[in-house]
Formats: structure tokens, sequence, C-alpha cells
């Protein structure tokens, strides 16, 4: 049990209606889980007005209501706490409640438009084989050591995230790496939050049905390096033209990796193929059973992040070549028929021209690459005719298909790709918008020797159609399939 006034530290309060020296011990955001001696914050989603709901959490036994605009009248019994900005103000209620415990460990977070879950799960898997006790926040799935918590968003909400803070040092975790998306940000979802480091991975076009503008989004992620204390470090990716912007004005510590541009952190990738990576970073030669230049980026990142937080050079690269990758990122297997299937989440143009590329890059040219893509519903439109163009160009044949349509119509997302196709490039298309047909052809259509790339859902176990998430899962569709062809 606490008292209220105590966790109202850095809180930009307006109008205090009543005493705060009150025992509290439950926050909520959701009325539906308010329970006695609870505060309510009342906060304005893009869905839901948490306002709408003080009533309900008062009858449902909130003793503390904070809100930036209360009721005209109030119980007596009722403490009323008029905030400037509701979400602002509960991620350092949320942190003062939990005892700051970003404070107590090294937080580190990833932002960027691509790389965030995969650069995050590496970390920890690379700290984990060092014997030491972490935490993992990412799109795919929470952890505490080796205990796995489903994952509901990229970022979990104020109260979510100190509470997992909370229970990783219960459990001994020193470190924590969490993915930091520019919604959690803009959101006020880390407001209060102590981050050791952050890494900037790189920013393309995503998230405009969100931010409105590029440069919006740009200022969301540059507002996690703002958050960085001077004892902190800044790690960027100098291959991105939008590196610099990010660490303006940062009171960290300025770092930088790189494959392409002078920068702190430096490596080349010597060969690549199916069976992995060959690289050099910082003048060490390093082989990797991961994928791809994108990755070699990534690992780039995690090895910036573990000389920053003191890993001597070689226990780091012995540690990060036994890395694994992610699942839905580039996950790949071939056939006894010498068919190569890959699933990967790419999901922004950005993602598929990388993913795309690396394909190129390790095909002979004798084979097809035959790309399954679809685009999300509920989601930035303007990058539907890209996501079709680039997949055209760099594909022998492409399937135009339904991704989560969420309560879009799929036919209609199919028509909005399709329309950023010529003539030529409707000539080698094929528009299906059932997902498991469109996966099934693209296996009937593989010879020998071929590659199936299946892009846009990875690690996804379902697939959201107006609201309803139905099972689905594109690896062991395409693996089935392709079973039963092989009989």
């Amino acid at each position: 049990m606490k008292i209220f006034s105590d966790i109202l530290y850095q809180v930009r309060i307006k109008k205090v209606i009543g005493s705060t020296n009150v025992a509290i011990e439950h926050l909520s955001m959701d009325s539906r889980t308010v329970r006695p001696f609870s505060v309510f914050i009342a906060v304005r989603g893009t869905q839901v007005d948490g306002h709408d709901y003080i009533q309900s959490a008062i009858k449902s036994g909130a003793v503390a209501i904070v809100a930036e605009s209360l009721p005209a009248e109030l119980p007596k019994s009722i403490v009323g706490v008029e905030v400037q900005n509701s979400a602002e103000a509960l991620g350092w209620l949320a942190s003062n409640f939990y005892d700051n415990p970003s404070e107590r460990l090294k937080l580190i977070g990833i932002t960027g438009t691509n790389g965030k879950t995969t650069t995050t799960s590496l970390l920890f898997q690379l700290f984990r084989l060092m014997g030491k006790k972490v935490g993992l926040l990412s799109t795919v799935v929470n952890k505490i050591n080796n205990k796995e918590i489903p994952s509901t968003h990229t970022t979990p909400n104020a109260i979510e995230l100190n509470s997992l803070l909370n229970e990783m040092l219960d459990q001994g975790c020193t470190h924590c790496f969490m993915e930091v998306s520019s919604h959690a940000i803009h959101q006020h979802r880390v407001t209060g939050a102590h981050f050791s480091g952050a890494v900037f991975t790189n920013i393309t076009h995503d998230h405009l049905d969100y931010h409105k503008t590029f440069n919006e989004y740009i200022k969301a992620k540059k507002g996690l390096f703002d958050m960085l204390p001077a004892g902190g470090f800044a790690l960027v990716n100098n291959d991105n033209l939008h590196a610099e912007s990010m660490i303006h004005n940062t009171k960290a510590r300025k770092r930088s990796f790189g494959l392409k541009t002078m920068a702190d952190y430096k490596a080349k990738v010597l060969e690549s193929s199916f069976g992995g990576l060959q690289m050099m970073i910082d003048g060490q030669e390093f082989f990797t059973p991961m994928i791809g230049g994108f990755n070699a980026s990534n690992l780039l990142a995690v090895y910036g992040v573990g000389i920053e937080l003191g890993i001597e050079k070689m226990d780091l690269l012995t540690g990060m070549s036994t890395l694994q990758s992610v699942n839905g990122r580039f996950q790949h297997f071939r056939t006894p028929s010498n068919i190569t299937a890959v699933v990967d989440y790419a999901h922004t143009p950005d993602a598929l021209e990388n993913v795309l590329k690396t394909i190129a890059g390790i095909r002979t040219g004798n084979e097809q690459v035959i790309t399954v893509v679809g685009c999300g519903g509920d989601r930035d439109s303007s990058k539907r005719p890209l996501m079709a163009q680039i997949a055209s160009d760099l594909s022998d044949r492409t399937i135009i298909t339904s991704d989560n349509p969420r309560t879009e119509d799929p036919d209609a997302i199919i028509r909005e790709m399709e329309a950023g196709l010529d003539p030529v490039q409707l000539k080698k298309n094929i528009s299906i918008s059932s997902r498991k047909e469109a996966i099934k052809l693209a296996c009937t259509m593989a010879q020998k020797h071929d590659i199936i790339l299946i892009a846009g859902k990875g690690h996804e176990k379902y697939q959201d159609i107006m609201g309803v998430k139905h099972p689905f899962d594109d690896l062991e569709i395409v693996k089935e399939t392709l079973k039963n062809l092989d009989k």
C-alpha cells in the first residue's frame, strides 16, 4: 500500500480536489480493472476516451481520479487531480508507484522502422548466453530470463511496462532490452522511464496513418534520444540519412555504426549465402548463420551495444557467432526437391526491398523468385502501390494477396496495390484474396531451385479479419504444402 501524494512526483498538476494523503494499492487506465483503493487515470486514446468512464471507475472502488478534465462534482471521498496531459501523468505515476524500476537496471531501448525485434532479441540471447539475468520487451514476446509472457503491443502501456520491469528486478535481472515504437513515444508510454542507452536502426516509410507526416514520424522517434541522460549512450545507424537528426541535442554520448559509412563501429560483409554471413567487424573476421545485409546491420548494432555495456570484444564476437535468427525474420528452409521458402515479417517498402535484395545477392540467376505479398488494413495505405512495385521489380512472379485486412475489404486493398503496377508488371502478377490459396499457388508454381518469399506476417500465428483473429501461420502452411507436393 502506498500514499497517493508519494507517487505524484514529476506530474504536471493543474488542480487538486480533496486530500492526496490517501492510501492506494493499484493503478488503472481501464475502468474494467478498477478495484477498491485504485487510482483511475483517464487517458484520451485513439479509439476510447477514458474521461467517459470516470463514474464507472468510482463505482468500482477508485479512491482517486487523475484526468485532464474532472467532473463538475466528485464525491467527497474521492480525490481529484487535474493534469496537463493524462498520458504523460500516467508514465510518471506508474514509474513512481513501482519505485522507479528502470533506474535500478540497465534499460536499453531500440527504435527504428525495421530491425527493432531482431536487435532486441539478439541482445537478449547474447546476454543470456553470457550467464546474465535479462529481460526482453518485444513485438513477438516478453521475457524475464526463461519465463515467457505474451506480448500484445510492441511497447507495453506505462503500467504494464513498470510492472514488468519491477518483476524483472525481483527475478534478479540486471539488463532489459526493449523495443520502443514511435506510437509508444508519442503516447507517453515510456514517459518516466530511465534509459541507460538507446539504438536507432533506421527510419523509412511507415505509420503515416498515425503520424500523418514523415517529419512527425521522425520527431516521435527522436523523442527517445531526447530522454537519454548524460551518462547514457546514443547509438545510431550512420547508413541512414536521419541518424544525425536523431541525436541532435541529446545529452548522451554519441556513438555510431555502419556498413557503408564512416562510423565508430564498422563492419563489412565478405560473403553471403543461405548458410549465413562471413563478416569483418572492427578488423576481426566473424561468421554468423544469420542471413542478409539487414542482419549484418542488426548484428553490428548488437556489437556496438555490447561494447558500450563493457563486454570484451572477443567475448562479444564469440557469443554473437552462435546467435539464431528470430522467428519470422528471414526464416527459411529447403525441401528435398531444392525449393527454398523464406518467411519474413517485411511489411514496409524498405524491409521488403532489403529481403528481396538479399535473395538477389544469393541466387544464381537460374531460378525464379516468387513473392507472395499483401498489405494490412486500417494502416498507412500510401505504401500499398509501392510495396507491389518493389515486389514486382525484384521478383520473377508476384502474387498479391490479403495480409491482415482488419476492417477493410481485402479486394479493395489488393486493387490499391495493383494500382502501382505498370502493364508489364501486371502481366507477371496474380492476385488472390485468400492468403492460404496464394501460398499454395506459389508452391505449385515453384520448380527445382526456385525461391518462394512469403512476406508481411512473419511470426504472427493469426489473420485479423473484421476484428477476429483466425489461426493462420505462413510457415506452417508453406511447409505443409511443399511437403505434400514432394510426396
